[in-house]
């Protein structure tokens, strides 16, 4: 795995597109994020709240909440999709992701801001995940979702994940795709950073 830089976590920050042009930034969440996190958690629909935690509920629980805001704890990482609205920053989407090193894999979880789905939000923070997830040494990705959750299934199609059961429960659908990135494509700041790095150690090693 390649080691982060957690003490500056705005260098890995990115820039996507939304469907119609609209600048969307993807960077980490940091403690400062907290009250606005919650935020947009209880500002889902009841619906989009079920879709990403499998259950009923209003809001993070602070336990929760605090192990979104603490990027790199448990190789644990949790971002925000954010947007400028009349000069203030508006988290439309997030997504928390965990790096297993023991088959080198990324499971992760999404959502997107109700009244920002549609705009190809989703799809973008998906393809930035990819490269987030290889600049860890992953080879795979993957996530669980449930079986009704149409918006999930469809975007992950369009994506090119593959669906298989998900272990130990017949609710949900889990979604996985093998990260092939070609080397000279370098699509995120983390995937910049982690070839940087591992071109000045080479240097120094030989």
């Amino acid at each position: 795995m390649t080691a982060l830089r957690l003490d500056d976590l705005k260098q890995y920050s990115d820039v996507l597109r939304s469907r119609s042009g609209e600048k969307i930034t993807v960077r980490f969440v940091e403690p400062r994020d907290a009250e606005e996190l919650q935020n947009y958690f209880r500002s889902l629909s009841t619906r989009s709240r079920y879709n990403r935690f499998f259950g009923a509920m209003r809001e993070l629980p602070t336990n929760v909440l605090e192990n979104f805001v603490h990027v790199g704890e448990h190789e644990q990482f949790s971002v925000v999709a954010t947007v400028m609205v009349d000069g203030f920053e508006v988290i439309v989407g997030e997504a928390r992701y965990a790096f297993h090193a023991e088959d080198a894999s990324v499971e992760l979880g999404v959502s997107i801001d109700d009244r920002w789905q549609g705009q190809g939000i989703g799809r973008a923070l998906l393809k930035n995940l990819e490269c987030r997830a290889a600049a860890l040494g992953a080879a795979r990705l993957f996530g669980d979702t449930l079986r009704s959750n149409d918006a999930m299934i469809a975007l992950a199609k369009k994506a090119g994940y593959a669906f298989t059961n998900s272990p130990g429960d017949w609710k949900l659908v889990r979604f996985e795709k093998s990260i092939d990135i070609e080397p000279q494509d370098i699509p995120c700041a983390s995937w910049r950073l982690a070839a940087a790095g591992k071109a000045a150690f080479s240097s120094l090693a030989v």
